[in-house]
């Protein structure tokens, strides 16, 4: 019986919604415990009479057996799914980083995904043309359909292509927003313990500030972030969008340098305007952060020996050697310990 189990095991893979997908090269995927709950949030009206549970963020995660200390929480403002698979269906950072041995937990923030109650009204206005603004948020290509050489995408599955179009939410953009998703990261980080933020883009100015509300936060990875807290004076001389800037005291903005912070640049930077003058904020966000004691650092994955990377590389077609990187980074800064 126990033979039979273990070829049908062996034997069934994971579809991810019709994409191709690796099959018999990787051993089981060992999990020693799995769920999910909410965390945060509040309750409005009457709890005996009429009262909703709302403004709450959700979180799915999986425990390999004799896991390491640290936890890594992977936090994508457009869609958790980025980080459960990558673009051809092969395996995403969820499933790898949990064979390394890694607790991970999948982040949706209140009011997005499976956090979407909200105790405010929202409106949802369909954009046809967000598909072909992905492209180039996403740095796909210069413009739909004009692929950059080399990328790291599967240009020519255009199954693929629907997936990823579709690994998207409503991400409500702005300071507040992102003060409300850091305070229910906050509940989760002091509820599970010592862990690494992954980011990508904006989730990266969430995870900011939520290092400032809990000291559970040991580490921020943030891949391409768009979003930054300063010291009071310290910021960029422009006036608050959706991403900021955030300006802060200089005694909790101290609290950014008590953990190492890496910032992950992918391919192509140089030809989006766009993407050129957010690499370079980084650059000074990192300078800041390390003349008041930090250490922080960008990487280029070029720099590296990658190439051809997007705005997700953790969900590129060589997402395993993003991975790797993330691995040293964990490893050099003692966050892989058991």
């Amino acid at each position: 019986m126990h033979s039979i189990v273990r070829a049908f095991v062996l034997a069934t893979v994971t579809l991810s919604a019709g994409c191709a997908v690796t099959t018999g090269s990787q051993a089981p995927l060992l999990i020693a415990s799995q769920g999910s709950f909410a965390v945060g949030g509040k309750v409005v009206g009457d709890p005996d009479k009429a009262s909703l549970h709302c403004d709450h963020g959700v979180v799915e995660y999986q425990i390999p057996p004799h896991a390491r200390a640290t936890n890594l929480l992977m936090w994508h403002s457009a869609s958790a799914v980025a980080w459960q698979r990558r673009w051809d269906g092969g395996e995403g950072f969820q499933s790898i980083f949990v064979r390394r041995g890694y607790p991970v937990y999948l982040w949706d923030g209140p009011r997005v995904g499976r956090g979407n109650w909200g105790c405010a009204e929202t409106t949802y206005i369909p954009n046809a043309r967000s598909d072909q603004q992905n492209f180039v948020a996403w740095r796909f290509g210069s413009g739909y359909p004009n692929w950059f050489d080399g990328v790291q995408f599967p240009k020519d599955d255009a199954e693929a292509w629907n997936q990823a179009m579709r690994a998207r939410y409503q991400e409500f953009d702005t300071i507040a927003n992102a003060q409300l998703e850091s305070d229910a990261a906050a509940a989760l980080a002091d509820r599970i313990g010592p862990t690494v933020a992954l980011t990508n883009s904006a989730g990266g100015l969430r995870a900011l500030l939520t290092a400032l509300k809990s000291d559970n936060i040991k580490g921020i990875v943030a891949y391409e972030n768009v979003g930054w807290v300063y010291p009071k004076g310290e910021g960029p001389n422009v006036p608050e969008g959706p991403f900021g800037p955030v300006e802060v005291p200089i005694e909790e903005f101290r609290k950014l340098t008590r953990f190492p912070i890496q910032v992950v640049w992918g391919d192509n930077i140089e030809k989006s305007a766009t993407y050129t003058a957010r690499l370079a904020e980084s650059r000074r966000f990192v300078e800041i952060v390390n003349e008041h004691g930090g250490q922080a650092e960008v990487l280029l994955l070029t720099d590296a020996g990658l190439a051809g990377n997007t705005h997700l590389p953790f969900a590129d077609l060589n997402n395993v050697a993003v991975a790797d990187l993330l691995s040293k980074f964990l490893e050099d800064h003692s966050l892989d310990r058991r």
